[in-house]
């Protein structure tokens, strides 16, 4: 990532629903943000399990101003009919974004571990540094959310069923599952107030990433 805040968002879908999201994200939603002023990137994961269709989103932003930017407000407030119609139905929905305290490693990992943390490191770029030089590890990644600027009421976040907060992301990038575990380990070992309050591990797959650069082909 190169800009300096983010925005995370994960979320459920239903079987039946699975389909038209996807439709939506790769056809338009990823592709109307990225556009937005202050989005540089997007990338879209799905978690590693049977049971559920759980995704992850990552958005990379300019600054976390964007997140209240008039630009951005603009698009929350104006939702399209596509957008209508998935926003309802996307549960288990967690949205947060604010400034990424720091950034370990290089490149991108298409296995990945997102954790939302209710604590954060009183060290992060020590954590980060620690966790990247984990064999397997391609990056880490770590951000605090800023709740006043998350929570500004908008037509979208209307459209939605409760939606739940966090104070922060942790973010492991890893080559492939046995190295996330192994990094996972290290972060409960060098860490543990802040692994203790945190998420559940899941494990997601790179699914789908787009670039404000070529978001758009003609």
């Amino acid at each position: 990532m190169r800009g300096a805040g983010f925005l995370a968002i994960w979320s459920d879908v239903e079987a039946y629903d699975l389909t038209d999201y996807r439709h939506w994200l790769t056809r338009e939603h990823t592709t109307e943000r990225v556009t937005t002023k202050g989005f540089l990137a997007a990338r879209v994961f799905r978690a590693a399990r049977a049971d559920i269709n759980r995704f992850f989103i990552l958005y990379e932003l300019e600054a976390p101003e964007v997140l209240d930017g008039e630009a951005y407000l603009a698009r929350l407030n104006a939702p399209t009919p596509w957008s209508q119609r998935i926003m309802p139905k996307l549960g288990n929905f967690m949205r947060g974004g604010g400034v990424m305290l720091t950034r370990a490693g290089r490149g991108e990992g298409a296995t990945i571990m997102a954790l939302r943390i209710e604590k954060l490191p009183e060290d992060p770029q020590g954590m980060a540094q620690a966790l990247v030089a984990c064999d397997g590890v391609a990056a880490v990644q770590i951000g605090a959310t800023d709740q006043a600027r998350t929570s500004v009421p908008t037509t979208e976040k209307g459209m939605r069923k409760a939606e739940g907060f966090f104070a922060g992301l942790l973010l492991i990038e890893a080559l492939d599952v046995t190295a996330l575990q192994a990094a996972l380990h290290k972060a409960r070992e060098i860490a543990p107030d802040v692994m203790d309050r945190a998420s559940e591990p899941e494990i997601y797959q790179n699914m789908f990433a787009l670039d404000a650069r070529i978001a758009y082909f003609g």
